[in-house]
């Protein structure tokens, strides 16, 4: 597995060996014995679909306790991953990030604890999918508005699809960041 360390401390991209011949392709997408990179133990995997190009989602994170270590990818389509650091006392708290991950490609984003997390579909019919080292905490849920000013995320969208969960999001100033 080749790894490419980002410029916020901690995220990184996994590029897995990928084995392909004319029937398709093999891929080790994780192993904890592959000392690589350092991942954490993985307890819980999510899967979203996303029928539309165009919708965001996000960002998202988990407070305290349940805060969340992530690796995820997209198994089909595209999208804009964009994470945005929240850490208490980080030298790049409020930073963000976008990176692309494409099914194409075979991309992994790790995302540590204390990052805020979400993705813009650059194609209709996005399979994304979520490992995660803590169980989601439905009480722990936080989020700040994809548009929010002090953060100037560039999705490079205008006017995204949203849930009318994230389009009501705080902004930064107003979000519980734990």
């Amino acid at each position: 597995m080749r790894v490419e360390r980002l410029e916020l401390d901690g995220p990184m991209l996994l590029y897995p060996n990928v084995h392909a011949d004319d029937r398709g392709y093999f891929s080790e997408t994780l192993s904890l014995r592959d000392r690589t990179c350092a991942l954490p133990y993985f307890v819980q995997e999510n899967e979203s679909w996303t029928r539309r190009k165009g919708t965001l989602r996000g960002l998202h994170f988990q407070r305290g306790a349940s805060a969340q270590a992530k690796l995820v990818r997209c198994l089909t389509g595209t999208v804009r991953d964009v994470i945005v650091d929240i850490r208490a006392g980080s030298p790049t708290r409020f930073r963000w990030l976008a990176v692309e991950l494409s099914a194409h490609d075979h991309a992994m984003l790790f995302i540590p604890k204390g990052f805020a997390h979400g993705f813009l579909t650059l194609t209709d019919d996005v399979l994304f999918q979520y490992k995660t080292d803590a169980y989601y905490d439905p009480a722990s849920e936080g989020a700040v508005r994809w548009n929010d000013p002090t953060l100037a995320v560039d999705w490079g969208v205008e006017t995204p699809i949203l849930s009318p969960k994230d389009a009501a999001a705080p902004f930064l100033e107003a979000a519980n960041l734990g």
